[in-house]
């Protein structure tokens, strides 16, 4: 009987779920909007439910789990649920590992950490590029702006297939439908660019930190934004100066805005170079995937 009232309550909270995101869209034509989708809109989205605690609280058996009982409950499960592929520096898979256990300084630390991961880089066609605030909820580097969207491949089979890096394009796809409720019709996996491959660790508080083998996405394309506010806070469309401002007041530690490390080193590396590309229409024409560039 407990069983089949837990999975009753999973069926239930799922047929929510859904309601929920079709009942709630806000949808924003990139061609039209440059400006911040206010907290409201965001808040107003929200996809939180009693079943995704109950399965992050089956997941807290553990000591581990114990010790982070004020951690959000989605961002729980994710943690406990989620397995990231592990990769040598050579960016060979070597097994796998929880989204947790990968982001524990004291594993990154220890060398037995790094993992694939993405960042994709979406322009609409005015050639701006589209930002995140990342959510307050996020366990690690929250309320930082960022590019596009940030994650990892995961252990599965649609994406681990590395020929033409299609499991990162398919993780890519499905990560900007959970943060920023873009559909997947409106991001072929085949329009993604993958530009380059860059290694970094980087901490984000004494106890979180990413060490990382981040596979660098690009896509120029109009799409509507369905924000999730439990990944993300506020999202903008930013035009090169734009973008020079917000790097201008992040140094100087102005309105407390952040930037994430992995963006940053993107910013200061590759991406000026890159955006002449996207103008230009000749965004192959810069990728090289051959090289890892460790910063």
């Amino acid at each position: 009987m407990a069983a089949m009232a837990a999975r009753c309550l999973v069926l239930f909270s799922s047929a929510s779920l859904g309601l929920g995101r079709a009942s709630s869209r806000l949808a924003v034509s990139s061609a039209s909007s440059s400006g911040l989708l206010p907290r409201a809109a965001l808040a107003f989205r929200g996809r939180s439910s009693f079943a995704a605690t109950a399965v992050a609280m089956g997941k807290a058996g553990t000591a581990d789990a114990e010790a982070d009982a004020g951690m959000d409950a989605v961002q729980r499960r994710l943690m406990f649920e989620d397995e990231c592929i592990l990769v040598d520096e050579q960016d060979n898979v070597i097994g796998h590992e929880s989204k947790y256990n990968c982001h524990l300084m004291e594993k990154i630390d220890s060398g037995h950490a790094l993992h694939r991961a993405f960042s994709v880089f979406l322009f609409n066609s005015k050639y701006e590029l589209l930002l995140q605030q990342r959510s307050t909820t996020k366990v690690t580097f929250p309320l930082v702006w960022t590019n596009t969207c940030c994650s990892h491949p995961l252990y599965r089979e649609s994406e681990l297939v590395e020929e033409n890096c299609e499991g990162v394009r398919n993780a890519a796809q499905r990560k900007l439908f959970d943060e920023l409720g873009i559909q997947a019709e409106d991001l072929p996996v085949d329009q993604f660019i993958p530009l380059g491959k860059m290694l970094y660790k980087a901490p984000s508080d004494g106890k979180w930190g990413e060490h990382e083998l981040d596979y660098l996405l690009f896509m120029v394309r109009d799409v509507k934004l369905n924000p999730n506010p439990e990944e993300v806070s506020e999202v903008k469309y930013v035009n090169r100066d734009e973008l020079k401002q917000l790097l201008k007041k992040a140094d100087a530690g102005e309105g407390g805005i952040k930037l994430s490390p992995w963006f940053r080193l993107v910013v200061d590396n590759f991406l000026m170079g890159w955006w002449d590309h996207v103008e230009q229409g000749t965004l192959k024409e810069a990728a090289d995937m051959k090289t890892i560039h460790k910063l």
